[in-house]
């Protein structure tokens, strides 16, 4: 298993309510073949404080979960059809669009995949800032642009006074995750997504930007989501850990019990894939066989039965639900409640 680094993060208060409460929500794509669940009854809590990270393949519906919690699925055809969003006190599934552009950017806040998509290729990189202060909490044109360079070396910017002026095809790819970053805590939001905040750079940037989402969340206070398929980022920075599957989620806990002890083959199988500071050289991961069935053609049954080495004849019959097998953790999957029984 991969081996947890010292926690120096702020803990979570234990009795503190949920800054984010997510209900049963369901993402439908209407499509010509019929409507498609992307997102299947999936719910979660993060605590002001406290990181939450989402793993799985690619195709798990990580990535689209995220965006249904910030209101930009893209319509059509995929859309939010069941669930309630609670940030705080307000359920944000239930606002208009344009009481969703006052909640983006100062209560929540998303770091997008790929800086390079996400910034405008005809802007500066300080303007893109001072944009997103002048919507939210506009002042002088003089107070933004310094609250905005003030963000550019917050982030660790060099010389922020001459990037400002800067391009993003000027910028690396971690500087240019740096501004992204910039812009997304430009408003001091309650809740930060990052959705593959590290993915294309190289490990000593990766190290860095998580390095600086940690500092930023003990300045603030920010509850945190990651979503990745990297352990080793979840180990790093993580408090607790969701794992899901084909849209649903198949288990949850923290991120100790769940490296210590993971239930689900799937969970299983992920940390088999992951290379660990005690492998062999030149040692064999294991692999998980197969691939992230499409939404049109899952199985019947529990959707990991045709990969799953402990999969016997109700997981070919009926869907597993979630249990709650010890205190913290939820598990979907037959093989472990007949362990358990």
């Amino acid at each position: 298993m991969l081996a947890l680094t010292e926690d120096k993060r702020p803990q979570p208060g234990r009795d503190a309510g949920p800054l984010l409460s997510v209900d049963e929500i369901e993402v439908t794509l209407f499509t010509r073949a019929g409507k498609l669940t992307a997102v299947d009854r999936l719910s979660l809590e993060v605590k002001s404080g406290e990181t939450l990270a989402i793993v799985g393949e690619s195709g798990c519906g990580k990535s689209i979960s995220a965006l249904a919690l910030m209101g930009l699925l893209p319509w059509p055809p995929a859309k939010l059809t069941h669930g309630k969003v609670v940030l705080e006190d307000r359920d944000l599934a239930r606002l208009s669009e344009r009481e969703m552009q006052d909640v983006r950017g100062k209560d929540l806040a998303m770091i997008f995949q790929d800086p390079m998509s996400s910034l405008n290729p005809v802007l500066t990189v300080g303007e893109q800032i001072v944009e997103v202060i002048a919507r939210h909490d506009p002042a002088s044109r003089k107070a933004m642009r310094e609250r905005a360079l003030e963000l550019m070396r917050k982030v660790k910017i060099p010389d922020a006074e001459r990037r400002f002026g800067d391009y993003p095809h000027q910028l690396s790819g971690g500087m240019n995750q740096r501004i992204v970053i910039a812009m997304a805590i430009a408003c001091q939001p309650k809740l930060l997504i990052a959705d593959e905040p590290t993915t294309a750079l190289d490990v000593t940037i990766q190290a860095q930007i998580l390095e600086l989402m940690k500092d930023l969340q003990a300045e603030t206070g920010m509850g945190l989501i990651i979503i990745t398929h990297d352990l080793g980022v979840v180990a790093e920075t993580a408090d607790r850990v969701l794992v899901m599957y084909a849209g649903r989620k198949v288990e949850e806990g923290t991120v100790d019990t769940v490296f210590d002890e993971p239930l689900h083959p799937y969970t299983r199988g992920l940390m088999g894939a992951t290379p660990s500071a005690t492998d062999q050289p030149h040692g064999r991961l294991s692999e998980i066989p197969g691939s992230v069935p499409a939404l049109a053609a899952l199985p019947v049954g529990c959707a990991f039965n045709n990969r799953c080495p402990s999969a016997f004849e109700r997981c070919f019959a009926e869907r597993p639900v979630l249990t709650r097998p010890a205190a913290g953790r939820q598990v979907a999957c037959f093989a472990v409640q007949q362990e358990g029984a």
